[in-house]
């Protein structure tokens, strides 16, 4: 009987629309690693597929109730259409649901890789900072050497804090969601607690250059003045010498 026929095609396309929501769309997913994450991604892009490969049985389905209707007396219609009009828009509701689902999750997905990407540009510059200040940690040299690796210094310190900001953006949005939000708080609190770290330690080695360059500043100022000094009597006693003047005749200080 081709009514029979048909109900069971009906039937089974139904079942199986009922098992992809039940399995892809009514359970509750909780991603707490990114392998899940990106496993829940894979699966719901095979599952799209999947649902749209369904679309040729659809069409095979209503062509084949159209074609029985046209042919069939007016009372086996109703039923049947009935049931076509719902597989039609349960399909339509699936496959817009799946959609959906696998954008979010991708969007999700590529959240997570971009927060990944700001915190190691981030740590990249924590790393340069941490090299920098072992560098200057006993510098030695002249006011103008120590100038000049202050100025390094305060350059690194420069660094704009948007990556920063977009790191704390991305992990609220993940977190919110409950969605590898231990891992990404452990995350966060290292790179937080390390930053705060090297800053601070930044800005007393800022403190601690500035006084270095005063004080070479003036032991260059002290020695020039010895210098100038040296000279004046040199150049004097020189002049003595010249003019054969004895020691006991000239100043004590000269003596």
């Amino acid at each position: 009987d081709k009514t029979v026929s048909l109900r069971k095609d009906l039937s089974e396309m139904h079942e199986w629309i009922t098992q992809a929501e039940e399995e892809y769309l009514e359970r509750d997913f909780e991603y707490k690693t990114p392998e899940e994450l990106q496993k829940a991604v894979e699966e719901l892009k095979r599952a799209k597929e999947e649902a749209l490969q369904k679309e040729v049985k659809v069409k095979l389905i209503t062509d084949s109730v159209n074609n029985f209707i046209a042919k069939a007396p007016p009372a086996a219609h109703e039923a049947l259409k009935k049931e076509l009009d719902d597989l039609i828009t349960n399909y339509q509701r699936l496959c817009s649901r799946l959609n959906g689902k696998c954008k979010t999750l991708e969007e999700v997905w590529a959240c997570w890789c971009e927060l990944l990407s700001y915190l190691d540009e981030e740590n990249k510059w924590l790393n340069e900072m941490e090299l920098k200040l072992k560098a200057t940690e006993n510098i030695q040299g002249g006011a103008e050497e120590i100038s000049e690796s202050l100025d390094s210094l305060e350059n690194l310190m420069r660094h704009p804090e948007d990556n920063r900001n977009q790191i704390r953006e991305l992990a609220q949005t993940l977190t919110d969601g409950g969605i590898l939000d231990e891992l990404i708080n452990d995350k966060l609190e290292k790179f937080n607690i390390r930053w705060e770290e090297l800053q601070q330690q930044a800005v007393r080695r800022q403190k601690s250059l500035e006084q270095s360059i005063q004080s070479a500043q003036e032991i260059d100022k002290t020695l020039r003045l010895i210098q100038e000094s040296t000279a004046t009597i040199d150049k004097q006693l020189t002049a003595y010498l010249a003019d054969r003047v004895d020691a006991a005749q000239v100043p004590q200080e000269a003596q």
